[in-house]
C-alpha cells in the first residue's frame, strides 16, 4: 500500500515536471534577430530621396513580442554616420544601458555594429522604435513594437481577428543631412511635406465584414499632432502606451508626437471600401493621408467625401484627453489589477516646473528648458557616472522651477533624484505651439491638463483615482501638464521634447535616478559588449 502511493506520489511530481517544461517552452522567452542598417532610394511622397533601410525595409521590420521576452539584437550599421535605435517606451528594467540614446550609449560606428540585450519586461502593449541620433528619424529606420500578453494573463477585450500596426507621422522630401544642416546653422525647419501611414501614402488593409480588428497607431512624426478616422466605423479604445483603458468609443482621436494608441475596429457597415484616414492638427496647412479598409466581400471601391476631423482645436482635444482613463480592473502583464498602486494617496517628494521656449544663443536658435539648453557631450553620461569620469555632466545648471530672469545658457543638464522617490513635473508651455514630453524608463500618470499658467492651487483639479499612465504626454499652447512618476528604475534616464527639432537643438534633461546601494537588485552590472567612446575610452568594463 505504501509503495504504491509512493509511486503514484513520483508519477504525479514527473508528471508536473514535464507539466512546468512543457509551459516555459510554449513562451518564447529568447528572440534573436540581426538587423542591418542601410540606405536606400524611394519616393514616399513621389519624389525620389534617401531613406533608411533596416534589412532592406522601410518603415523597419515589425518586433513583435510577448511580456517578458528576451530580445537579442545585432545592430549592424553600414551607414556613413555613427547611429542608434532608442526603443520608445520599453522601460529597460534596471538596464538604462541598453536605452539607445547618446546620454546612455556610444552610437555605433559605420561598418560596425552592437548587440542590444533587453527584456520587455512586464509590459503590453503598443510601442516604436526609431533612431535617436543625427535627425536619423527623418530619413526612417523606425518601426513597431508590439508588445503581446503571455498566455497566462487575460486581456479585458475579446482576442481581434487581426491585428494592423499603422505608422503614422509627418515627412521631409528634403534629406536629413540638409535638414540637420539647416538646424545647425541656426534655422527652424519648415513645414513638413505630407504626411505618410506606413511610410506610403496609401495603403491598403484587409479584412472580413463582421470581425473585429485591433488598428496599433503611433504618430511617429518629426513635429505633427495627427487626428486618425475610419470612414464609417467607430473606435473603441482598449489600451494606450501600455494601460488598458476604459473601453470609450470615439469617431476621431488625437494622436500627438511619439503617442500611441490601440483600438477596436468592427466590421459591421455594407460590403464595400472605406476610407482610413489621418490629417494633420492644429496647424494653419492641413495634410492628409489615406489608407483603404477593404471588405474581403467588397463590391465597391471607397468613396464620398472623406470624414471629417474635429471643428474644434484645442478645447475639444483637451477634453477628448481627459476621457482617457485607466482601467482599474483589468489585470496588468502580472495578474494583478494594473490600478492597485494608489498613486494618487502618495506625497510627492519633489516637484519639478519645467518650461519650454524657444532662445537665440551665441546668435543660434537654441531650445531651451528652464532656459538651459542641452548639448551632448562626447562621453555618454551612464558612462561618466560609472568610471567615476569627471566633469561630463552638471547636476545644478538646470533650476527646478523657471525664473524669466535667468539668461539662455547651455549645459549638460543632469536632475539628481533618489531611487524610489514619487515626484511631480509640471510642463508649462508658454509658447503658442503644441509640445510632446516623452521620458524614458518610466511610464507616468498624467493626472492633469489646464490652460494659462500652473500654480499650486491647479492641484485640486488633478485626477488622483484613475489616471491614465503613458510615456509621452501632450501640453497644449499656453497651458501645462502634470504628471505624476514613481522613480523606482535606477538608472540615467532621458526626458525630451518628442518634437524632433527642439530634442536637437536641446530641448532634453536627464534625471539621474540614484541609490549608493550597488546591487544587482537595483541595476545590471554594465554589459560586456559596451562599447566605449570619449574619456570612457580605455576604460576598465570589469570595475
Amino acid at each position: 500500500m505504501g509503495s504504491s502511493c509512493l509511486l503514484l506520489l513520483l508519477r504525479g511530481v514527473v508528471l508536473a515536471l514535464l507539466l512546468s517544461v512543457s509551459l516555459v517552452q510554449g513562451e518564447d522567452s529568447y528572440k534573436y534577430y540581426t538587423w542591418t542598417v542601410t540606405y536606400g532610394t524611394l519616393s514616399p511622397l513621389g519624389t525620389p530621396q534617401q531613406v533608411i533601410l533596416i534589412n532592406g525595409q522601410f518603415p523597419g521590420p515589425q518586433l513583435d513580442l510577448v511580456t517578458n521576452d528576451n530580445v537579442v539584437l545585432n545592430l549592424v550599421n553600414k551607414l556613413d554616420e555613427p547611429f542608434l535605435l532608442t526603443w520608445n517606451g520599453i522601460k529597460q528594467r534596471k538596464n538604462s544601458w541598453q536605452d539607445g540614446v547618446l546620454g546612455t550609449n556610444c552610437p555605433v560606428p559605420p561598418n560596425a555594429n552592437y548587440t542590444y540585450k533587453f527584456q520587455a519586461k512586464d509590459q503590453i502593449g503598443t510601442y516604436t522604435y526609431f533612431p535617436s541620433t543625427s535627425l536619423h528619424k527623418a530619413a526612417g529606420g523606425f518601426g513597431g513594437l508590439n508588445v503581446y500578453h503571455r498566455s497566462v494573463i487575460p486581456v479585458p477585450y475579446p482576442y481581434p481577428d487581426g491585428d494592423f500596426t499603422l505608422l503614422i507621422g509627418d515627412w521631409y522630401k528634403t534629406n536629413h543631412k540638409s535638414l540637420r544642416e539647416s538646424l545647425d546653422s541656426g534655422n527652424s525647419l519648415a513645414f513638413p511635406d505630407g504626411l505618410l501611414i506606413n511610410g506610403q501614402a496609401h495603403t491598403t488593409v484587409n479584412g472580413d465584414q463582421g470581425k473585429t480588428y485591433m488598428f496599433r497607431i503611433s504618430n511617429v512624426g518629426m513635429s505633427t499632432s495627427i487626428n486618425f478616422r475610419i470612414q464609417g466605423h467607430t473606435l473603441k479604445l482598449v489600451e494606450i502606451e501600455g494601460s488598458h483603458t476604459l473601453q470609450n468609443v470615439y469617431d476621431t482621436l488625437d494622436v500627438h508626437v511619439g503617442q500611441s494608441a490601440t483600438v477596436l475596429v468592427t466590421l459591421n457597415q455594407p460590403p464595400k471600401d472605406y476610407y482610413i484616414v489621418a490629417s494633420t492638427r492644429f496647424s494653419r496647412k492641413m495634410f492628409t493621408a489615406t489608407a483603404v479598409l477593404h471588405y474581403s466581400n467588397s463590391n465597391s471601391p471607397a468613396s464620398g467625401p472623406l470624414p471629417s476631423p474635429p471643428i474644434h482645436q484645442y478645447h475639444w482635444s483637451v477634453k477628448q484627453a481627459r476621457t482617457y482613463r485607466w482601467n482599474l480592473t483589468a489585470n496588468a502583464a502580472r495578474p494583478n489589477p494594473q490600478g492597485s498602486y494608489h498613486y494618487g494617496e502618495i506625497t510627492p517628494t519633489k516637484t519639478i516646473v519645467l518650461s519650454n521656449s524657444a532662445s537665440l544663443i551665441n546668435g543660434k536658435l537654441r531650445y531651451t528648458v528652464n532656459k538651459v539648453s542641452y548639448v551632448n557631450p562626447d562621453t555618454p553620461l551612464k558612462l561618466a557616472d560609472y568610471f567615476n569620469i569627471p566633469g561630463i555632466y552638471s547636476v545644478d545648471s538646470l533650476q527646478s522651477l523657471p525664473s524669466d530672469n535667468t539668461p539662455s545658457s547651455v549645459a549638460t543638464s543632469v536632475v539628481p533624484t533618489d531611487l524610489h522617490d514619487f515626484i511631480e513635473v509640471v510642463f508649462q508651455n508658454n509658447e503658442n505651439t503644441t509640445q510632446s514630453w516623452h521620458l524614458d524608463g518610466y511610464d507616468f500618470w498624467v493626472v492633469g491638463y489646464g490652460f494659462g499658467e500652473w500654480t499650486p492651487a491647479k492641484r485640486r483639479t488633478y485626477n488622483l483615482v484613475d489616471a491614465l499612465t503613458r510615456h509621452t504626454a501632450q501640453v497644449y499652447p499656453n497651458a501645462w501638464t502634470g504628471i505624476l512618476v514613481s522613480l523606482d528604475n535606477q538608472g540615467m534616464w532621458n526626458l525630451r521634447s518628442a518634437m524632433w527639432e527642439r530634442q536637437y537643438l536641446g530641448q532634453q534633461l536627464y534625471l539621474r535616478v540614484w541609490t549608493s546601494e550597488r546591487s544587482l537588485a537595483n541595476e545590471y552590472d554594465i554589459p560586456d559588449n559596451v562599447l566605449l567612446c570619449g574619456k570612457a575610452v580605455g576604460q576598465n568594463n570589469n570595475l
